[in-house]
């Protein structure tokens, strides 16, 4: 059997300004260098073998904090670039809004560095990817950092990355199962919060597992944005966006994994 547990990265600087980044390379908040080391201390006593991490620093340097703090041996650490995070293209570094104003054409909007949330999982911003796009760099994730350990017995592997890429992850990882559920959404991750899968050969098939086609599997969701080590650590007083809590929570969601901006209730509750 073998245990993968999904980490979205602490909460980064980026975090705290109302920008896109996906591959922008911030690194971890006050707070979110205090969630990591929850994190890591929650999950001393589970021997954990392998980490694999996107190499941005908030994800990196979550993954850092985790093998800081396993026991003897440590778990193997690797860094994959398929692990990042979407990337939006000419909108890195930008102010984001969720909604764009009515009737102006989207090029118009861009001009003037305006990024509307984008409202399906064909859309873009020029020189970045789609949600589609993203998919198909989960499915070799999935592949390079979880297939080849289907068959080796009492392996925990844990994976750091970003809330719209776990999403896609675990989507991905789901669609191997013929036999999982495929309405259920497991997005819309906190910072640091963790979603853990068990995985096995369905019926005995070894044959092809590592292919691009692999044998089916057994796919069982565990956990759901676990974030009980969160309840340790103090939050900081808001100040850049004081009085927005509305924007914050749909940001959370939608940077959690949530395309949609209206469910983003589910994460501020």
């Amino acid at each position: 059997m073998l245990t993968v547990t999904f980490i979205r990265h602490g909460e980064s600087e980026d975090n705290l300004r109302d920008v896109w980044a996906g591959w922008k390379d911030a690194s971890l908040s006050d707070l979110g260098k205090r969630q990591a080391q929850a994190l890591g201390q929650s999950f001393s006593s589970t021997q954990i073998t392998h980490i694999y991490t996107s190499p941005l620093l908030r994800a990196h340097a979550t993954a850092q904090s985790v093998l800081n703090l396993q026991s003897e041996p440590k778990p193997s650490f690797t860094v994959s670039p398929n692990l990042r995070e979407q990337h939006f293209g000419i909108a890195e570094g930008n102010k984001w809004v969720i909604r764009a104003p009515n009737d102006t054409p989207v090029e118009e909007l861009w001009a003037q560095k305006i990024f509307p949330v984008q409202q399906s999982r064909q859309d873009k911003f020029p020189e970045g990817e789609s949600l589609d796009d993203l998919a198909r760099r989960a499915e070799v994730a999935v592949r390079e950092c979880i297939l080849p350990h289907v068959e080796t017995d009492s392996v925990h592997v844990a994976i750091a990355s970003h809330g719209l890429c776990i999403s896609e992850m675990v989507a991905a990882l789901l669609r191997l199962d013929p036999g999982s559920r495929r309405d259920i959404s497991y997005a819309g991750l906190l910072n640091t919060a963790w979603t853990r899968v068990e995985v096995q050969s369905r019926d005995g098939h070894v044959e092809g597992i590592h292919s691009l086609n692999p044998a089916p599997l057994q796919v069982r969701v565990t956990h759901v944005n676990n974030k009980d080590h969160l309840s340790s650590v103090a939050k900081e007083p808001i100040s850049l966006h004081q009085g927005d809590d509305g924007a914050q929570a749909e940001a959370r969601a939608f940077f959690g994994g949530n395309l949609a901006a209206s469910d983003a209730e589910k994460v501020a509750a």
